[in-house]
């Protein structure tokens, strides 16, 4: 084992802890399911370290925090400061961009947070990708097709805004876009 791969160990063990106990204190679990939110952050976590094998001058460390960071600002208690403080600067601001503005209208808050990233490092893009081919899994039983339908379009918006970001990620929200039709149609 590399140095840089136990690095990378100990960077996710460290930054999974943080974003873990944020996300116990409100006992936050995956949408529809009674699974601790914590798999929902590996999961992103995973579709990052995967991505990374596949592309070239990717910045692992940064893109990893992020990842399993992404919702600390938007759902839990977490801070800027708190996160700037325990991960740095750059990470915060990431996770910031990442995180729906609530004094926006429902219908902007989407474009505004992709404008944001937009303006940042290409991991970031990466994570939003990520984020959402995680979330293109069984939709939650109570979801009605007119929201499935919508959560899809969403997908395909994020898709063409963020095209460039990471060429693989790209083809697997593709891929994950194409097999949602399945809960739509199922309904």
């Amino acid at each position: 084992m590399t140095i840089e791969q136990m690095e990378i160990q100990s960077i996710y063990q460290e930054t999974i802890r943080f974003a873990a106990a944020k996300h116990a204190e409100i006992n936050q679990t995956i949408p529809g399911t009674n699974l601790p939110y914590v798999v929902h952050l590996s999961n992103v976590a995973m579709e990052i370290m995967i991505a990374a094998q596949h592309s070239a001058e990717f910045n692992l460390d940064f893109a990893l925090k992020v990842a399993l960071l992404h919702d600390t600002m938007e759902d839990t208690n977490a801070t800027l400061e708190e996160i700037s403080q325990g991960f740095g600067n750059d990470i915060a601001l990431a996770v910031l961009a990442l995180t729906k503005n609530d004094h926006l209208p429902k219908t902007d808050k989407m474009n505004d947070s992709i404008q944001r990233i937009k303006r940042l490092q290409k991991e970031v893009w990466a994570v939003k990708l990520a984020d959402r081919i995680t979330n293109l899994q069984v939709p939650p039983a109570h979801w009605e097709t007119a929201k499935k339908i919508a959560y899809r379009e969403e997908a395909t918006f994020l898709l063409k805004e963020l095209k460039g970001g990471n060429s693989y990620l790209e083809n697997r929200l593709k891929d994950k876009i194409e097999s949602y039709k399945v809960y739509i149609y199922a309904s």
